[in-house]
């Protein structure tokens, strides 16, 4: 097997984040040095389509033009979408926000990076489409004012696009046929910590599956078993707020935070959490069964997989190394 690193920009920070930026820095900090601004990215999500042979990549970049990118895989080279023709500067990420629906279109929602002292000034996460066949893209209406999007999924027609927000963390949805959008239900209130995992998923009966939390505002924090399991049930409009989560892998009180979720395709759900731990889950009642640990002795996660796998993919992270 041969591995190759593809090189987006020629940037290096050396110590600048343990130095200067942890803990330090404010969005405006970013938008005022331009080595940071344009140098300082990193890949979020990744969409391969075999009929052109580029992989649609979703970056983190606080240049709001090139958060949408493609790698031509006959070329080799990466190229611009002409996303800077549709930005708004809060733009600011694709995080788990790629998906190619059923008429060829690639669509995404960005996220965020700014602070609360700019939610009013910020817009809102617009859908948006590219037509790799035609090479235009546009701008197909915000889904919720001022509010940014985490993870986006098609429906099955390709109708609805299911939204995951933040902040704050709404699950939504925006009809891509009216452009009209409603919120579908609160996931968390932020006491805690983030409610949601890195993705939404749909369920081979089209139920939309994320996590979310107990509040417990009697408490200083929400407890160890406050991240539960929850979905959206399209067929009969109404959100299912399960009372469980994924166990712990050394069978103590509380449940694992979800770090992702995953259709397989064999008729039941997957999810990862507990460092990269993989566990089942039964669609119907959302009971979840802890499978194994993959690397136990150093932080991981298990966060992605490969489209068209029937497996996913561990990816170790150490936070002290890059």
């Amino acid at each position: 097997m041969k591995i190759r690193t593809l090189k987006l920009q020629n940037a290096r920070f050396g110590r600048q984040w343990c130095d200067e930026v942890e803990h330090h820095w404010v969005y405006d900090d970013f938008l005022a040095r331009p080595e940071w601004k344009e140098g300082w990215v990193s890949f979020d999500c990744a969409l391969y389509e075999p009929a052109d042979d580029r992989v649609y990549l979703g970056i983190t970049s606080f240049d709001a033009g090139q958060i949408l990118m493609a790698y031509d895989r006959k070329a080799g080279r990466f190229m611009e979408l002409g996303y800077s023709r549709v930005a708004d500067p809060f733009d600011a990420k694709l995080h788990r926000s790629l998906v190619k629906g059923p008429d060829g279109c690639v669509y995404a929602a960005p996220a965020l990076l700014h602070c609360l002292d700019r939610y009013l000034e910020a817009p809102g996460a617009a859908v948006v489409r590219f037509d790799p066949a035609r090479g235009q893209i546009e701008k197909l209406g915000i889904v919720l004012p001022h509010v940014y999007v985490q993870s986006l999924i098609l429906d099955q027609p390709g109708e609805v696009a299911y939204c995951l927000c933040f902040a704050p963390e709404y699950l939504a949805a925006y009809d891509l046929r009216t452009g009209r959008s409603r919120v579908l239900a609160l996931l968390g209130s932020g006491y805690g910590g983030m409610a949601q995992g890195e993705n939404i998923v749909p369920d081979d009966r089209g139920c939309v599956w994320s996590s979310w939390s107990l509040t417990r505002a009697w408490q200083t924090e929400p407890g160890p078993d406050a991240i539960r399991l929850c979905k959206y049930d399209p067929r009969e409009d109404r959100m299912v707020f399960f009372q469980k989560g994924l166990p712990r892998p050394d069978g103590s009180y509380g449940y694992a935070k979800v770090e992702a979720l995953f259709n397989l395709g064999d008729g039941t759900l997957y999810a990862s959490g507990a460092n990269g731990s993989l566990y089942r889950i039964d669609p119907d009642t959302a009971e979840a069964q802890w499978l194994f640990t993959p690397v136990a002795d150093r932080p991981s996660r298990l966060a992605s997989r490969p489209a068209g796998e029937a497996k996913p993919v561990a990816t170790a992270f150490n936070p002290t190394r890059t």
